[in-house]
């Protein structure tokens, strides 16, 4: 009996039944893989939408804050309103009061820059240029728009009170006694507010001004040397002392 073809036979079998088997295990180990690399993929994609959750879980949190930060600042800035709001309808009563106060003040001040032209023309004529110029800035003054209530007020009192200083002072300066036909240079003197005198720059001749008359006269002699020594003390050119000056009143001028 032959028995090798039975056993190639059955080794062909055997063989038949192994490819048979791994056929089903590759496509089963390729399964296993593909579904591997699924879930490896499910598993990223999941992990992915796990960032992205907390992501925009941060992100709500943050606008949360936001919105309560900003509800907080517009809460303030509500409040900041309303005080500024106050704070203008107090400005506006104010204002409305200076408003009032101006149209009250500046009656009076424009009456007493009158007055005090006034005063200047009727007063003794010293410092002629100089009383004029302040009087003039004055008079201009009033009714710029650019210059505070104040500030007018202020530059009227100043006036008045070098007006009033005057009274109270010794002073000598250099200037020009008008005369007919034009001007000569003299020394003049101050006396308060009582008596204004000149003298002549050689010394020779001295007056004085009659308010009565408005107009200067002439000094004797006598009076020549009592001014050259005040008018000296006036510039501080020798120490003060006892002045015998010449002071003519009214009433005596009125008897002569």
């Amino acid at each position: 009996m032959n028995l090798y073809p039975l056993r190639s036979l059955g080794a062909a079998l055997l063989l038949s039944s192994t490819s048979l088997l791994a056929a089903p295990l590759d496509a089963a180990l390729d399964e296993s893989q593909r579904l591997a690399a699924e879930a490896k993929a499910s598993q990223a994609r999941i992990e992915q939408l796990d960032d992205a959750s907390r992501e925009m879980l941060g992100e709500y949190r943050n606008a949360l804050q936001q919105a309560e930060a900003l509800k907080g600042y517009n809460q303030q800035l509500q409040q900041l309103v309303v005080a500024q709001r106050q704070e203008l309808a107090g400005y506006q009563e104010q204002l409305d009061g200076i408003e009032r106060t101006q149209e009250a003040v500046t009656p009076q001040m424009r009456r007493m820059v009158e007055v005090l032209g006034e005063f200047i023309s009727a007063d003794l004529p010293f410092l002629p240029d100089e009383r004029s110029d302040r009087l003039a800035q004055l008079q201009d003054l009033l009714p710029r728009a650019d210059v505070s209530l104040a500030e007018k007020y202020r530059r009227i009192l100043e006036a008045y009170q070098v007006e009033s200083d005057y009274g109270r002072t010794l002073e000598a300066w250099r200037g020009e006694l008008p005369v007919d036909g034009g001007s000569r240079s003299v020394e003049f003197l101050r006396l308060g507010r009582v008596m204004l005198y000149f003298q002549t720059l050689d010394g020779h001749e001295s007056g004085w001004w009659n308010p009565q008359r408005r107009s200067w006269q002439t000094l004797d002699g006598s009076a020549r040397r009592p001014l050259h020594k005040a008018i000296a003390i006036a510039r501080q050119e020798q120490a003060p002392a006892l002045l015998d000056l010449p002071v003519k009143t009214l009433a005596q001028e009125a008897k002569q």
